[in-house]
């Protein structure tokens, strides 16, 4: 019996080396040590710990330390990561966010009831609530002044190209109308404070306007989530109709590169340096007083080494008034701007995130970005 037991697991053991079962079958995550035996697939240890709400579905094991049958081994053997794929992900939309090991628990889970529970990639019918075109419902908004959540009702229709939310149940006009075009949509469940939370961004008069949003029950918000991806997905079709779907699915929504405190001066670098929450979207640096404001205090265009943008650790000598001691100079062709950082792994993480983006040869539409900055009222 013993001895069935150790080639059970050296059998389990021996099929992560099978092509596809090398990584999580959900997030992607290398060198997975737990299988679902009901599914017949490999997962990392995050990942497993979603199977298990939904044990009707799905049943985990470690592949190292639990007792494997020969029956259990001989199905892992029949299925596998790559034809589970080609079982429950036949339709997947290509506008539809396919998680990674660091996204949020609940695009995690969502991604995984989709599949296996679900079954949504196999009926199409099951991916209406995000392809459709035409959303509306009832979200939780944060107030701009007063931080309260209060429930709002959202449209989002991708014929009249806007997401629109009402401030009374019975208002004929919107509160506030987002173009499809300069939407953007992101999961913030630690900065909300909510697992479910969402922060929706728009332009408003070129400059970025944040609301943050959540749902009780998480399928709903991933729905969301998926409908503004559609919506911008067949925006960008019509305004890039050469386009393959490669180039436009990473432009359909982003993550942003890096947020967190920092303390800044101003443009005489006279006054003292106040502390403020910086958030780094795209070639965007946006700077607030506390991280769920709706407008910046202030956005700075950060182009590339080519015209003449560069980062550079420290601060200038002659400089005065700052408490944290990591600083960060970011020369402008117009003027240098001055951070600082409380800690040396914080300023290495931001200075890693603004040759990042320094690096990048800037793109045609960015030249008009960049003039709209310098010519802001």
């Amino acid at each position: 019996m013993a001895a069935d037991q150790e080639k059970n697991k050296h059998r389990v053991k021996e099929l992560l080396g099978k092509l596809g079962n090398g990584k999580c079958a959900d997030c992607g995550a290398a060198d997975p040590e737990w299988a679902s035996y009901t599914l017949g697939v490999f997962v990392c240890q995050s990942c497993s710990a979603l199977h298990r709400n939904i044990p009707q579905i799905s049943r985990v094991k470690s592949i190292l330390l639990d007792p494997w049958s020969t029956s259990e081994v001989e199905f892992m053997e029949s299925m596998g990561n790559n034809a589970a794929k080609a079982k429950y992900e036949q339709k997947v939309p290509a506008f539809y966010y396919q998680p990674i090991h660091t996204d949020c628990t609940l695009l995690r889970e969502q991604w995984i009831r989709a599949r296996y529970e679900r079954n949504e990639f196999v009926c199409v019918e099951r991916q209406e609530p995000y392809s459709a075109g035409y959303r509306e419902g009832f979200l939780w908004k944060r107030g701009r002044d007063n931080g309260q959540y209060l429930n709002r009702k959202f449209i989002l229709s991708e014929r009249e190209g806007a997401l629109k939310y009402f401030n009374k149940h019975d208002a004929r006009e919107p509160k506030a109308v987002m173009k499809i075009h300069t939407l953007n949509a992101t999961f913030q469940p630690t900065k909300i404070g909510n697992a479910h939370g969402l922060q929706i961004t728009y332009l408003k008069d070129n400059s970025t306007r944040n609301i943050f949003v959540y749902h009780e029950d998480g399928k709903e918000m991933v729905d969301w989530f998926n409908a503004i991806r559609a919506a911008r997905f067949h925006y960008l079709q019509v305004a890039f109709p050469g386009a393959h779907n490669a180039e436009l699915v990473p432009k359909l929504t982003r993550n942003y590169i890096k947020e967190g405190y920092m303390e800044k001066t101003g443009p005489k670098h006279t006054e003292g340096f106040k502390k403020r929450w910086f958030t780094m979207d795209d070639r965007r640096l946006m700077y607030f007083k506390d991280p769920l404001d709706a407008y910046a205090r202030g956005e700075v265009f950060i182009g590339s080494k080519e015209n003449s943008y560069t980062v550079l650790p420290g601060l200038p000598s002659s400089t005065q008034g700052y408490h944290w001691q990591f600083g960060i100079t970011i020369v402008t062709p117009d003027r240098k701007f001055l951070f600082a950082c409380e800690t040396e792994e914080e300023q290495r993480d931001w200075i890693a995130a603004f040759q990042s983006v320094v690096n990048r040869p800037m793109l045609p539409q960015e030249y008009a970005v960049e003039a709209y900055f310098k010519h802001k009222p």
